[in-house]
């Protein structure tokens, strides 16, 4: 059973809202895009998207209620993710800056796939995400189908849409810091702001009940 146009027509809005939203996916796109530019910020942003899939897929097989069921699990869960991103943000703070003066790239830069694999990791790791998806997705899900099938429909719409929306955020966010960018100390400077970003998200995550 498909998604009928009453159920995309009640679930598309309220998905790009809550996209929208200032939140920790947004914040991490905007800082990345802004430090690294804007090819960074939109690779980040996808696989903070695509990080969704994996929430889309312990909703419909029941994996994520029985984290939220469990306090002990879903502790040591926010604990992983919170750490991930303190990792990451350390690794900014101690980077030598996104970009040289002439916009060209340092040898330490690390890489789309690694960015995208970043970005895929901070997103699938956080609970508050899998937690969202239990009580978001089963919304919109009728009653006259299998709610598993509808379910992964429904996750990756939002998968698809986030998609769309974190890019151009990554674009703009890179197009903004272009022209801060345009020396090794400004460069640094713009990284250690994303490490910040990034290190106090992962410490809210870990501290937060």
């Amino acid at each position: 059973m498909l998604l009928s146009p009453e159920q995309l027509l009640a679930f598309l809005p309220a998905a790009v809202l809550i996209t929208l939203s200032p939140g920790p996916d947004n914040l991490m796109v905007l800082s990345l895009g802004i430090a690294r530019g804007r090819r960074a910020g939109m690779v980040f942003g996808l696989g903070c998207a695509l990080g969704c899939l994996s929430h889309t897929a312990l909703a419909a097989l029941g994996v994520g209620a029985l984290l939220a069921a469990s306090p002990m699990a879903l502790q040591a869960l926010k604990l992983l993710g919170g750490g991930y991103l303190v990792w990451l943000g350390w690794q900014a703070l101690h980077s030598a800056g996104a970009t040289l003066h002439s916009g060209r790239q340092p040898a330490a830069a690390p890489s789309l796939w690694r960015l995208f694999g970043k970005g895929l990791c901070a997103n699938a790791v956080n609970p508050k995400v899998i937690l969202f998806f239990l009580a978001f997705l089963p919304q919109f899900i009728s009653s006259g189908g299998a709610a598993g099938w509808q379910t992964l429909q429904l996750g990756a719409l939002f998968t698809l849409q986030a998609a769309l929306l974190f890019a151009t955020l990554g674009y703009f966010a890179g197009h903004a810091g272009s022209w801060l960018n345009t020396s090794p100390r400004r460069g640094m400077w713009l990284d250690r702001l994303a490490g910040t970003v990034f290190i106090a998200l992962g410490l809210r995550l870990m501290v937060t009940r």
